[in-house]
């Protein structure tokens, strides 16, 4: 996707084409910050998703699976997928809940903390480079953008 280029539309855009360009526009972003990852030599199994995951993790020192979906808004079952994963590299541990038996949280390990460190460092670069060409009232703009895409979507979310 060429970023050099300013869109200015002589038409407002169909819905249709905005979605089409919002896929094409994370998908390009998507990639940048894995090339950023590899370039941080943050190893290939620690994708930008999973690294979102260790980072709630890491933020809420040790939690239940359950409050981890509810808080990243994913399937428990993408919790357990992800923990089984994340487990088997040394990354996160699963702890005996202190109260109560029947349930088991994730802390990460000290292994993970460099990890979790250099991808920040990847997330900063690859964020300077994607907006670069933006002006502090743009980035702005785009925010309030984002969010209100994130509303429709909670909103439709809580219809079902």
């Amino acid at each position: 996707m060429n970023t050099s280029k300013v869109y200015f539309p002589t038409e407002p855009p169909t819905p249709e084409y905005l979605l089409e360009i919002l896929f094409k526009t994370t998908h390009s972003i998507h990639s940048q910050f894995e090339a950023q990852l590899s370039a941080q030599d943050v190893p290939a199994y620690l994708t930008g998703p999973r690294m979102r995951f260790l980072k709630c993790i890491e933020e809420a020192g040790k939690i239940k699976m359950s409050d981890l979906a509810t808080k990243l808004g994913i399937k428990k079952r993408t919790v357990t997928q992800f923990v089984d994963a994340l487990e088997k590299e040394n990354v996160i541990v699963r702890i005996p809940d202190p109260n109560d038996r029947r349930a088991t949280l994730i802390q990460i390990t000290e292994t993970a903390e460099p990890l979790i460190k250099k991808t920040g460092e990847a997330m900063i670069e690859a964020a300077s480079r994607v907006l670069a060409s933006f002006s502090s009232e743009s980035r702005s703009h785009l925010l309030c953008l984002l969010y209100q895409l994130a509303d429709v979507k909670e909103s439709n979310d809580d219809m079902n």
